[in-house]
């Protein structure tokens, strides 16, 4: 099928697919400068409250796949700055070395069988993004261990809810590699490139791509799609991260990807009954994978609260630590200081 009439079928039933997607719509992008300015922003838009917190994890951490008895598990090896939801997974965040990986949401997605007291390994999809951050500094080793398929990633019901987790997982690291996981029809899908700088949750990553190809054609300048569909999201934000000045000033590009990730985000209060993959975009994180700073931006504050990690301690005698924002709480600037020691929290 010609990559024009594909598109157009999609886009005819992208309408259709969203009124039977229990979705909540997300965006993630990548800065790609110059002297290895690289930055990836995400936006998390759901509608209902999601709760968010920052957690500091060390080396060493010994961690399990929180999928029964025969689950994968593993000890730490490197450390990390993550954002969770609800207390209950890792959605978001970077590791020392510069890789960072975004869950988002994905209807689409389907997971393998996988019987608890079978022979396969076990990995929940909460830990599925953390796994990659405390075993891996890029992109193609995240690649290479995931096509294995070692394990079988599981899934289930977001605790006190009725919607099952449906997620697929973007990766980047500090030189700018990108690469896209998805379960489709129980088989896990792998897109690898450095040119996939772009991601929203819907479609499937291989429709997105045909649907950037269609609009690649009709010069941004003129017409974009302005709507907070996932698919014009998707449009916007490649045109944008491509069409904005490319530099290795960091203050620069920290501005200019907070631009890009601002433009697709959705207004507060914004939400269709009849498509439920458009929501309000609820909170944004920025990673400068060069120069490791971790910036998470609450819509309901005034201010950006980001966390150097020149200014923490990931050794193995380091504690866990957690900076509290799921009540709202006003930090500004750089806050490691402001985190207390914690009990890890508890993946489902």
């Amino acid at each position: 099928m010609k990559t024009t009439t594909k598109v157009l079928l999609i886009l005819a039933f992208l309408s259709i697919q969203s009124l039977s997607q229990k979705a909540d719509a997300c965006s993630r992008v990548v800065y790609q400068g110059p002297n290895g300015m690289t930055l990836t922003a995400r936006s998390m838009d759901w509608t209902g409250d999601i709760p968010a917190n920052l957690w500091i994890f060390p080396r060493g951490l010994e961690r399990n796949g929180e999928a029964g008895s025969n689950s994968i598990s593993w000890k730490s090896k490197y450390g990390s700055v993550v954002t969770s939801t609800w207390d209950l997974a890792t959605c978001d965040g970077m590791n020392e070395k510069g890789l960072v990986g975004n869950l988002l949401w994905l209807a689409e997605a389907v997971y393998p069988a996988f019987e608890k007291n079978g022979n396969q390994k076990g990995l929940s999809v909460s830990l599925w993004m953390q796994y990659a951050l405390d075993n891996f500094a890029t992109v193609s080793e995240v690649v290479d261990a995931y096509s294995r398929n070692d394990f079988a990633v599981v899934s289930a019901n977001i605790p006190g809810t009725s919607l099952f987790a449906t997620v697929h997982l973007a990766v980047s690291d500090a030189s700018g590699d990108n690469a896209i996981f998805e379960y489709i029809n129980g088989k896990l899908v792998i897109h690898h490139d450095r040119k996939y700088t772009t991601m929203t949750n819907s479609p499937v990553f291989d429709e997105q791509l045909a649907i950037g190809t269609y609009w690649k054609g009709i010069p941004g300048t003129i017409m974009l799609p302005g709507t907070n569909r996932a698919a014009d999201r998707f449009v916007r934000a490649s045109y944008y991260i491509g069409a904005i000045p490319k530099t290795d000033s960091t203050r620069i590009a920290t501005a200019s990807i907070f631009s890009v990730i601002r433009n697709v985000s959705v207004p507060w209060g914004i939400s269709s009954e009849t498509e439920p993959n458009i929501a309000s975009t609820k909170w944004r994180t920025v990673s400068d994978q060069k120069n490791l700073i971790y910036y998470f931006d609450n819509v309901l504050n005034p201010y950006v609260t980001w966390v150097e990690f020149s200014k923490i301690d990931f050794s193995e005698k380091a504690r866990v630590r957690k900076l509290s924002l799921d009540k709202n709480e006003i930090y500004s600037g750089e806050s490691s200081a402001n985190f207390k020691e914690t009990q890890p929290f508890k993946f489902f």
